[in-house]
């Protein structure tokens, strides 16, 4: 079950107060139905903030923590260098700072002191992180400990593979940046002219259509397959919506991936990429329409 926190709670309310707002002008004819699908979008944006917000503080969360980690083994192989067992350094380091995962480490360090074997301590650790970084960082130090080789030079190592993933997430996040720039502009571009097509195409469209069935007596069009009777321009609109905020979903999973290398990481570009699609279109519509 998901626990809803303050923030979440306030703003999933101002949506509800929002959309009840809408539906109650909507109903005394104060504003028509495109305008009330517009405030729609904007009591979605309002209830969804805080969610999204917390997606982007636990994403920050989780590359805080591989950051620290590298401090972490760093810390440790000062340690174990110095001549002091595994468990001893870390009980040793227990109380400097590392950010978020500083209650990790000293859950860490206190288990070990309890009697916990260290195996089985680092195993915890790295479950309860949740980061995949660490968690294959663990199973090399786990291996060493057992094994009873030179786990100085396996933690170096270790500390040095770290150090080379986050280095290369940089490189690879300022190398990406303009791809994932372009991406939004492509999709900006994108909005622009299903917008054309919606409010300038489709009307002179619907003009031929209007010329056609006086001349010809509403006489179907069968020779391409299709007809020019009951041409609805408000379905083709919504079909056009539909289209936009389909394209911003798969548009949003690609950036993520391409520039964090996770899906899950374009998650937080999709939603904002259908926000967008949806604020505009409907937007334009209640302007436009």
């Amino acid at each position: 079950m998901i626990k809803l926190n303050k923030q979440e709670i306030i703003g999933i309310s101002a949506g509800a107060f929002i959309i009840l707002g809408c539906f109650i002008l909507l109903k005394i004819d104060f504003i028509n139905a495109k305008v009330f699908t517009f405030f729609l979008g904007i009591a979605f944006v309002i209830a969804v903030m805080p969610f999204f917000i917390r997606l982007l503080a636990e994403s920050k969360i989780e590359k805080e923590k591989d950051y620290m980690f590298l401090e972490f083994i760093r810390d440790l192989v000062e340690g174990v260098k110095s001549g002091t067992p595994i468990s001893k350094s870390i009980i040793n380091i227990k109380n400097k700072d590392y950010g978020v995962l500083s209650l990790h480490v000293q859950k860490l360090a206190n288990q070990i002191s309890v009697g916990i074997p260290v195996r089985e301590a680092l195993n915890i650790f790295g479950k309860e992180t949740g980061s995949s970084v660490i968690n294959r960082s663990i199973s090399l130090i786990k291996e060493a400990e057992r094994s009873g080789g030179k786990i100085e030079a396996i933690l170096e190592s270790v500390a040095f593979s770290v150090s080379q993933i986050e280095k290369l997430k940089k490189e690879r996040k300022a190398a990406i940046y303009n791809l994932s720039v372009q991406g939004y502009i492509i999709f900006l571009i994108f909005i622009v002219i299903i917008l054309v097509m919606q409010f300038k195409i489709l009307p002179i469209t619907a003009n031929l259509n209007v010329g056609f069935n006086s001349d010809m007596k509403d006489v179907s069009i069968n020779g391409a397959g299709m007809t020019l009777k009951n041409f609805d321009i408000n379905s083709i609109a919504n079909s056009f919506l539909f289209l936009l905020m389909t394209q911003g979903l798969f548009a949003g999973l690609v950036i993520g991936k391409i520039a964090e290398g996770s899906i899950k990481a374009g998650i937080k570009h999709s939603i904002i990429l259908i926000v967008l699609a949806f604020l505009i279109s409907t937007g334009a519509q209640a302007i436009f329409g």
